[in-house]
């Protein structure tokens, strides 16, 4: 993904290592979780607790196939895994599969993976993330690794953990009925997940095999998500529609905190309201702090112009790393597991359920 010029023209120095660490430990999620102290906010928290272990795992087994880069086995191996997690909590998965063309000509052979719980519905929410890894890891600040592949664990494995984790409390606690074998939120209010409600879980390909840094020339500004591009304009299903839309994007690195994403409130400024409320809820207001932050081009862009679904992408915001405003290891050769972190995971996770089990 892309931002505007001040977050791009920050890419390139270099993140001060005693400004980080200072920076992570004031902004960090770890043990933040807590209720909230507006007394305006009534609604309680519902559903059942998120796993953070859980999703670290699911991460950590996508890691284990290797950089997942678009043309290889790993990615073709991992494609093979996240279709039969999605299949062993009875969701159902279509692989959207086509070939796309790279910035350089490159054919790509892309699969977008559609799992859907309650298929047969037609009121639908929907979750999305991209699954590839960038091939180049074109901003690491050592130049002799920038023709490397990117391990991805954060900027494309996380995602994906939360979602594999949400279907899994989902299908243990169908809708209609109270969660029998997962935890209630402490001091929530025993809550099931509407009957009538659909939700599709679509991992997106090809999203970050865009313009590199090293190359010549101007990036064009569609070299990026090819995948959710290819989705939003051919629909898995005639007419697809969907309540709205989150995406989720490096949502498990250390310190980070959500900023408001301008083109997300944009587009679904009443979503954006609704996500940043529920994370204050279930107590991590503090990682979802009411700022704007940059102006993404990421995956939900697509998704609002073309499929016309009020879609919002929650993504970090470092304003304080001068390497990148996605943070230090954005595309460098340390978006490894050694940077997960469970917290966020937790955070964005509950955030997730607090929604899903409110609609």
């Amino acid at each position: 993904m892309t931002s505007d010029h001040d977050i791009l023209s920050s890419f390139r120095r270099v993140c001060h290592p005693l400004l980080l660490l200072a920076v992570l430990f004031l902004l960090g999620c770890g043990n933040l979780r807590k209720q909230t102290n507006d007394n305006s906010v009534t609604v309680q928290p519902v559903g059942p607790s998120f796993n953070a272990d859980s999703a670290y795992l699911f991460c950590q087994q996508q890691c284990d196939f290797g950089p997942r880069t678009m043309n290889s086995k790993a990615h073709d191996d991992c494609e093979q895994w996240i279709i039969r997690k999605f299949q062993s909590y009875g969701l159902t998965v279509i692989p959207q599969k086509t070939v796309l063309e790279a910035y350089d000509g490159t054919p790509l052979k892309s699969t977008n993976i559609i799992a859907s719980y309650k298929p047969e519905l037609t009121d639908r929410i929907l979750l999305c993330a991209h699954w590839d890894s960038r091939p180049w890891a074109d901003n690491d600040p050592d130049e002799a690794n920038w023709r490397k592949p990117v391990m991805a664990a954060n900027d494309g494995a996380s995602g994906v953990a939360v979602m594999l984790e949400i279907a899994r409390l989902i299908a243990a606690a169908p809708a209609g009925s109270t969660p029998s074998d997962t935890t209630a939120v402490a001091n929530s209010t025993p809550s099931t997940l509407n009957p009538q409600l659909g939700i599709d879980f679509i991992c997106f390909d090809a999203e970050d095999y865009g313009f590199p840094q090293w190359a010549s020339g101007e990036d064009p500004g569609n070299t990026w998500a090819l995948g959710s591009q290819y989705w939003a304009s051919n629909l898995h299903k005639d007419g697809y529609k969907a309540r709205f839309g989150i995406l989720l994007d490096m949502v498990g690195g250390q310190g980070a905190q959500f900023y408001q994403e301008i083109m997300s409130k944009y587009y679904a400024s009443h979503i954006v309201d609704k996500v940043w409320k529920a994370a204050s809820v279930v107590g991590y207001g503090s990682c979802f702090p009411f700022r704007e932050g940059g102006n993404i081009t990421d995956d939900h862009i697509p998704v609002n112009t073309v499929a016309k679904i009020p879609t919002i992408d929650i993504i970090p915001c470092y304003p304080a790393c001068e390497q990148s405003n996605f943070g230090p290891t954005w595309h460098t050769v340390s978006d490894d597991m050694a940077h997960i972190d469970k917290n966020t995971l937790q955070a964005v996770g509950q955030t997730l359920i607090q929604v899903l089990f409110s609609e």
